[in-house]
């Protein structure tokens, strides 16, 4: 099968109301990722090498999505909806282009695996003309039912027209389905509209391929594959489906998470074997642990790289561009920005390092902040490799910290600082004694007076 070219046509033209947004349904997030973009993921990773996008409600809006997600993709407009057989031809031009297989799929469905699309586009390369994804559901009240003879599917039947007999059949049509590219658009342009609604039903394909002697199958996917989007609470739903997955997989790739239901994975989280993640934590796109690092409790991270045996957190937030090397610690109530920590180095608490380099070995007092910006432009801080900054510091960059400086604590440092220099950069303290207890007895006694002046 993996000489068999194949394009997934993506139906996505739903405006999605029931969403109660103005964003088009299927750019709705799991995970991070747009709902449609997990789609064509699992149809990629099913070896479709072609991808036609069919649109609708905000075309332009996802025509730019699909830029980041499906850079590749074609896409067609149903400018009138008028039934899934017909959202499917509005991408005759691809599907004329003599794939050896055509899969239908859905963009509201973001759960489908790409080994269900797979098994489909398998009983093509054994000769089917059209297969049928179905599934089991707890309860098939509503769904269309897949009857079934002598190993072949013979038709598809809303509940409404079922039987009663029909009606007890729990294998149901999960929508999704492969057909062959050499019978596809013969038998979409045989798909009538006589119906209630007038409406043109890819389901009709069954009988119509089944009419002309075409060999038709049903295969079985899990109920969570078919698992369609239409509100909040079912976007809900899926996303708790994706995150237990991809915790499970996390823990049997050697990652040790300690609740794993308090802890919530990116679609593109890279985390490496031996790494331990404490109860609530948040990983946004673009994060990468290498092995045996620890994520303590209710860290939040986003666009960061954390190297081997580094420590982060509790209370941490890593924002885009944060890059922990090795054995690099970043504590409790810590923002990391746009930098670089280096090997060995501690950022330990309370402390905001942005736009800069901590070097290797160097220690970050508590309360210390990189001033990086001017309300205009960023600019950037360089700590030199040994240096130790002393709590309550701020750093006004740009500016530099030489290698082994050494910074007294509570200095506002706005100049650069040679190598194994100690610098000041507070004013000089002066005690005078007694004035504490007078300075007291002033204010006591105005706050009296006002006191007496309000009664």
């Amino acid at each position: 099968m993996s000489q068999r070219s194949c394009l997934s046509v993506i139906l996505a033209a739903g405006e999605g109301t029931r969403m109660k947004s103005v964003m088009p349904k299927v750019l709705h997030a799991i995970a991070g990722l747009p709902m449609v973009a997990h789609v064509v993921k699992a149809a990629e990773a099913a070896g479709a090498t072609g991808l036609a996008l069919v649109i609708g409600h905000g075309a332009e809006e996802m025509r730019k999505a699909a830029q980041k997600f499906a850079p590749k993709a074609e896409t067609f407009v149903q400018e009138v909806r008028l039934g899934t057989a017909h959202a499917v031809l509005a991408a005759r031009e691809a599907i004329s282009k003599g794939y050896d297989d055509i899969l239908v799929m859905f963009g509201d469905t973001p759960l489908i695996d790409a080994g269900a699309l797979a098994a489909a586009r398998q009983k093509l390369a054994e000769g089917a003309a059209v297969a049928v994804i179905g599934f089991r559901p707890p309860n098939p009240t509503g769904y269309g039912r897949l009857i079934e003879k002598g190993g072949r599917l013979v038709a598809i039947r809303e509940e409404k027209d079922c039987s009663e007999a029909e009606k007890k059949i729990g294998f149901c049509n999960a929508g999704m389905m492969a057909v062959a590219g050499k019978h596809a658009l013969r038998l979409l342009d045989k798909v009538g509209n006589n119906n209630a609604k007038g409406e043109f039903y890819l389901t009709d394909i069954v009988e119509i391929a089944g009419a002309e002697g075409l060999d038709v199958v049903a295969t079985e996917a899990g109920f969570e594959n078919a698992l369609g989007i239409n509100n909040r609470a079912e976007l809900a739903e899926a996303e708790g489906i994706w995150q237990a997955r991809r915790r499970r997989e996390a823990m049997l790739a050697g990652v040790t998470l300690i609740a794993p239901e308090t802890v919530y994975f990116s679609h593109d989280t890279e985390i490496g074997a031996d790494t331990i993640v404490e109860p609530n934590v948040w990983f946004g796109p673009g994060v990468k642990i290498a092995t045996g690092a620890t994520i303590h409790a209710f860290s939040h991270l986003t666009g960061a790289t954390i190297g081997e045996n580094s420590e982060v957190g509790p209370f941490a937030r890593l924002r885009p561009g944060a890059d922990l090397r090795k054995r690099a610690k970043v504590g409790n109530f810590c923002e990391v920005k746009q930098s670089t920590v280096e090997e060995g180095a501690k950022v330990n608490h309370l402390t905001y390092i942005g736009d800069a380099r901590v070097g290797a070995g160097a220690n970050i007092g508590a309360g210390t902040i990189t001033c990086n910006y001017d309300g205009y432009s960023k600019f950037f801080t360089d700590i030199g490799e040994g240096a130790f900054i002393g709590s309550n510091s701020s750093l006004v960059a740009p500016v530099s910290i030489g290698k082994g400086g050494y910074i007294a604590s509570g200095s506002v440092i706005t100049e650069s600082v040679p190598d194994d220099a100690l610098a000041f950069g507070r004013a000089r303290q002066k005690t005078l004694p007694g004035k504490g207890k007078e300075l007291r007895e002033r204010f006591a006694s105005v706050a009296a007076a006002r006191k007496k002046a309000a009664e």
